[in-house]
């Protein structure tokens, strides 16, 4: 037998509706939606008891019950958050919506259900059309005008600040550990302590603070689910985190998100998507664009480029890159784009150059890609299984399986489906002549002891 629902009581008891009473305003609120939904006193008491209807009805007792009150309420506000998960619909965070309210909803329902390992997001794959969508109503969207809020709870500067130091703290775990370490627990905490302050009550300064904020934070939700390989649901964090930055009239954000789902686009074999989400975040921020996120954008149409087989484009993109980082001065980038600098330019140089066949070059300008400082284990992993492909490539296979062991000691600590790719593909450069050397039968031994290793080829633990 479900719970009582203690919530819904409270409500009720607050707006002052009688079970007969509420039934009529539910179905007054589904009208409005041009709906026609059968609801009597004898559905309120089912609720009451803990039944959760199917469909529409939730977000219909929400409605019902926010306005006699006199302000917005949700699903999870009335006991209901359960109904989301059940009725989830396999396009869900897809779309750019219309409005800031749209958005706030959206996002909602996407953290209950990740939360819930919803199948319909587990297994979805990303949707092209979705992102080129989402790139031109990004480009030519009109501002949304203020965000002034009339919710229960006040919402402060303080807490827009609570949001970017608890983002900024999962950030640092993501780059040390990879996304797959504490993803649920950044949407955990997005779903409990962030979803009630979209609904709260602000100033339009305030509300654009908060937008902006929880764009930030969707952009990592969304880097740290590509990195555990949920390509579909880190998609529609970036979708929505875009939208979000669009509320915000944080125009740099935006352009930084499109560049995200560029990488991705990129990674999973995108090519032509990926270039064009590139030139869109570099074309939208117009004259606002900073030099050091002009070079970040760059960067990310040379790689999808460098994929594509063109060296000219690849090499005008990177040149230009190059030329925009060398302007960038203390203060002239937002915050969130203070980790883009010579040794991750150098790293975008190394992919690029080994993607193109120029492995000498890989190993030249990547040489310069690692950190080493034990806060950027997993740009380091990458950055070095790079080099030990191009050793490869160039024939010089002792070198590369010296590397390759090397990364796979960064790897140690690291939960990353993307790190796994890295040591596929390094798999697969490795031929049958190499095979037969004493140096691979002597890496391949050591290889053994390294857990990336093990997970790839299979071998127990």
């Amino acid at each position: 037998m479900a719970d009582r629902n203690a919530r819904l009581a409270a409500l009720m008891e607050e707006a002052g509706f009688t079970h007969k009473s509420l039934a009529r305003a539910v179905i007054a609120s589904a009208s409005r939606s041009g709906k026609t939904m059968p609801c009597d006193h004898t559905y309120v008491t089912r609720w009451l008891d803990g039944s959760i209807p199917r469909g529409e009805k939730p977000k219909f007792i929400a409605d019902a019950i926010g306005r006699k009150l006199g302000r917005r309420l949700t699903i999870d506000d009335i006991g209901m958050g359960a109904a989301a998960v059940s009725a989830i619909q396999p396009d869900l965070g897809l779309d750019f919506a219309d409005g800031p309210e749209i958005v706030t909803t959206t996002v909602a329902d996407l953290w209950r259900a990740d939360l819930a390992e919803a199948e319909p997001l587990v297994r979805a794959l990303p949707d092209s059309d979705a992102w080129n969508a989402a790139s031109l109503r990004w480009l030519v969207a009109p501002s949304d005008g203020e965000l002034t809020r009339k919710g229960a709870r006040a919402v402060g500067a303080v807490d827009v600040e609570m949001v970017r130091s608890t983002a900024d703290a999962f950030s640092m775990l993501d780059g040390k550990f990879g996304g797959g370490h504490a993803r649920k627990a950044l949407i955990q905490y997005l779903h409990t302590d962030v979803r009630p302050m979209l609904n709260g009550r602000c100033s339009d300064s305030v509300g654009k603070e908060l937008h902006s904020a929880v764009a930030e934070a969707l952009l990592l939700a969304g880097w740290m689910s590509y990195d555990s390989g949920l390509h579909g649901i880190a998609q529609r964090y970036f979708i929505q985190g875009l939208r979000m930055a669009q509320a915000a009239s944080d125009r740099l954000l935006g352009g930084s998100i499109l560049s995200a789902m560029s990488h991705q686009a990129t990674f999973v074999g995108r090519y032509r998507e990926a270039a064009t989400l590139a030139r869109a975040a570099y074309t939208g921020p117009a004259a606002s664009l900073t030099p050091t996120l002009a070079a970040q954008f760059r960067a990310m149409e040379a790689r999808a480029l460098a994929r594509l087989g063109d060296g000219l484009g690849c090499d005008a993109a990177l040149t230009e890159a190059e030329r925009q980082l060398s302007l960038r001065t203390a203060d002239s980038d937002p915050a969130y784009i203070a980790y883009f600098d010579e040794v991750e330019l150098a790293a975008e140089f190394g992919h690029c150059f080994r993607d193109l066949g120029r492995s000498v070059q890989a190993t030249e300008r990547g040489a310069g890609s690692i950190f080493n400082d034990g806060l950027n284990n997993r740009s380091d992993f990458f950055a070095t299984m790079v080099l030990a492909d191009s050793y490869i490539n160039q024939g010089e296979m002792g070198r590369g399986f010296e590397v390759a062991l090397g990364a796979l000691k960064l790897g140690e600590g690291l939960k990353s489906a993307r790190c796994l790719q890295y040591v596929r593909e390094f798999q697969e450069r490795v031929t049958d002549g190499m095979k037969q050397a004493v140096e691979f039968r002597d890496f391949t031994e050591q290889a053994r002891g390294f857990r990336l290793w093990r997970q790839v080829v299979g071998a127990p633990a």
